[in-house]
């Protein structure tokens, strides 16, 4: 038998991962009936030709080959730190929305593409029109 080391990665947790899952499978419905029209994606990279952050969930516009919305799950002990991130990310790649969910208090935080963010309905995505909050009952 061969001694081979197993190597494990830091994974989240499996409410961390629900979340994920509820939103990409309420996403997926939407697009592939042709309700919305952008793609989701569970952690891909954010720009494909250089290493870059993988944030949790990414709607990718396939005409423009452009990433729209940003869905970042945390904890109340990240979520501060997460928004800063995923605020920077939605400036520096010119993302149209980011979203930051506190999935152990449910809470949302969103920043918008050259506005800031937005406190007034913060679970609210613009660019597909639905409450993300919506998909997490």
């Amino acid at each position: 038998m061969l001694d081979i080391p197993i190597y494990m990665g830091v994974n989240a947790p499996l409410e961390h991962q629900r979340v994920i899952r509820k939103l990409i499978w309420q996403l997926s419905n939407l697009y592939e009936s042709g309700k919305i029209p952008y793609e989701p994606f569970p952690e891909a990279m954010i720009d494909d030709a250089n290493s870059s952050p993988t944030p949790d969930v990414l709607l990718q516009d396939n005409v423009l080959d452009k990433f729209v919305v940003i869905i970042e799950i945390s904890g109340t002990k990240g979520f501060k730190n997460d928004f800063r991130k995923t605020s920077e990310l939605v400036e520096n790649y010119e993302v149209n929305e980011g979203f930051v969910y506190d999935y152990k208090q449910f809470r949302w935080r969103k920043y918008k593409l050259g506005v800031g963010e937005i406190t007034a309905n913060p679970s609210f995505c613009d660019s597909i029109g639905y409450d993300l909050n919506d998909f997490l009952k």
